[in-house]
């Protein structure tokens, strides 16, 4: 399997860097040309193929079978399989290549160039990377050997995007929703004390002197659309598990009502946080998130729910939990959800505050209940304390120290009162020490690792350089964090027990938490 999570570890990387250099260094907008329409075909071409290979690639967790015979057709590249990876490359170098080369003015001037630039530049990246994979036979042949499910998965993930974008055009026609959801942002900012400006002819909703512009984007019936399709692909994938009439007519109509609700909060504390805390926070913090934070929470609870919730599986859960390794689908949703939690709130606090260390309570929160969630599966990981990963994690622990720089106390912890310091004191520690250890080494050495490694000394070597490189992305120091990350493999694999790696690496922890709390510089955690 290790061409395909190859190809899916470099489409990450790519997808990401992608779109970092157009959202984040670039201020190009389709409405500052006379090339609107094309523009925004070509946006959502290149938001089509993403969606295309994030669907395949959920279709491929999740079944087995058809996983199996991907990786048997896939294996042995083609004789040409050399230059279609070069013409992936090129098509790459063609996408970025604009934003790189260009200034702001001559992206707009050259417009048609551009457009035609990135228009020849994603296809030849998504036909190379296809061809690159396999054959075009041989991708002919998993069509015909899948076709009932591999079908109806590509319609669906190319109709997310062309759905959202088509309602989206149309979202002047839809006047009742716009209505209420006008209305409804309105009345949560009246409740709350304040006189709302409402300009129903330029979509614009706001109060003191924070005005903003509900976009296609901002309109909720994308949302709408958004949770409709992932929804589909979900009832797809588990159309054997599922009750699909319960499905629908209960849990559908829910998650289409939390949305909008979920809309409407959003645009209701963008306004609040742009008018009373920071206009800058509203628009460069909150806003850039909350759409795909809110999205992710809804995703995330219509799973919880359909797990949780009696009579809508087939199957009783009894029958279907799993308490130990190897993987089942309740431990890897035990090695999982900790580490979304855990992100997932990191990212709500970094969207709510320009000072997120002083909410740091909220991620503890957030992972303690998610690790409660899921105690049962955890606790049969543990196993007696083995002193060579005590040893290594004090080795990591002291060499984080020793090679930190120098760094200032918090600024923002000079507010707080003895007592709400010492409150913090306590949840940055339980958090470093205990929480955070085990909620990493879940995701990344017990589930990660599991997924990728066979016990084969290149799946191995894989699994250890994807693990390392994902764990070091997460610090603000990574060749320490990928040396750490080397050693908690290490520690592993010496006995096979996830254990292991959780105890050297919430020792570390508690090294560098003790060391904190003595200098008092919580930076080094």
């Amino acid at each position: 399997m290790s061409r395909l999570i190859l190809s899916q570890v470099l489409l990450l990387i790519e997808a990401v860097s992608i779109v970092a250099l157009y959202q984040l260094f670039s201020d190009f907008e389709c409405r500052q040309t006379d090339l609107f329409l094309v523009c925004r075909a070509i946006r959502l071409g290149m938001v089509l193929g993403l969606c295309l290979a994030a669907g395949l690639a959920l279709l491929l967790f999740f079944k087995p079978t058809l996983r199996q015979s991907f990786v048997e057709k896939s294996e042995t590249p083609g004789p040409t399989a050399r230059r279609w990876g070069l013409l992936h490359i090129a098509g790459i170098g063609l996408i970025a290549a604009p934003t790189l080369l260009l200034s702001q003015s001559q992206l707009v001037e050259f417009a048609a160039f551009f457009l035609s630039d990135l228009a020849v530049g994603g296809a030849l990246a998504l036909l190379g990377a296809a061809l690159w994979l396999m054959p075009g036979f041989a991708w002919r042949a998993l069509f015909k050997d899948h076709a009932r499910l591999l079908g109806p998965t590509i319609a669906i993930s190319l109709l997310i995007p062309s759905m959202a974008w088509i309602i989206g055009l149309a979202w002047n026609w839809f006047e009742s929703l716009q209505l209420a959801t006008f209305f409804s942002v309105a009345v949560v900012l009246a409740i709350l004390g304040n006189d709302v400006f409402i300009n129903l002819e330029v979509q614009t909703i706001g109060i003191q002197d924070f005005f903003v512009e509900v976009a296609e984007s901002c309109s909720g019936i994308e949302g709408l659309a958004l949770t409709t399709s992932f929804m589909a692909i979900y009832a797809l994938m588990m159309k054997d598990d599922l009750r699909m009439g319960r499905f629908w007519l209960i849990v559908w109509p829910a998650a289409l009502v939390l949305s909008f609700i979920l809309n409407v909060v959003r645009i209701s504390v963008l306004i609040l946080i742009g008018a009373y805390i920071s206009p800058e926070l509203a628009v460069n913090g909150f806003h850039s998130f909350a759409g795909w934070l809110s999205f992710t929470l809804l995703a995330l609870l219509i799973l919880t729910i359909v797990n949780v919730l009696p009579g809508l599986s087939k199957t009783p859960k009894s029958a279907r939990a799993g308490d130990h390794l190897p993987l089942t689908q309740d431990t890897a949703a035990a090695f999982i959800v900790p580490f979304l939690a855990f992100m997932l709130s990191g990212l709500f606090v970094h969207t709510f505050s320009q000072t997120p260390e002083v909410w740091y309570g909220v991620q503890v929160a957030a992972m303690a209940a998610a690790v409660w969630m899921f105690r049962k599966p955890i606790l049969a990981l543990t196993r007696d304390f083995d002193l060579i990963a005590i040893g290594a994690g004090f080795v990591v622990g002291l060499g984080w120290i020793v090679t930190a720089a120098p760094a200032e106390p918090y600024a923002s912890l000079a507010g707080f009162g003895a007592f709400g310091l010492a409150i913090w004191v306590v949840l940055r520690v339980i958090g470093t020490a205990v929480l955070v250890p085990l909620v990493e080494e879940l995701f990344f050495r017990g589930y990660l690792f599991s997924l990728i490694d066979d016990g084969s000394a290149v799946r191995r070597a894989l699994a250890i350089l994807v693990t390392t490189a994902g764990f070091a992305g997460l610090h603000s120091r990574p060749i320490a964090a990928a040396l750490a990350g080397l050693i908690f493999a290490a520690v592993l694999l010496r006995r096979g027990r996830v254990f292991d790696a959780i105890v050297a690496h919430a020792v570390a922890n508690a090294l560098i938490a003790a060391a904190a709390l003595a200098t008092g510089q919580w930076s080094l955690i």
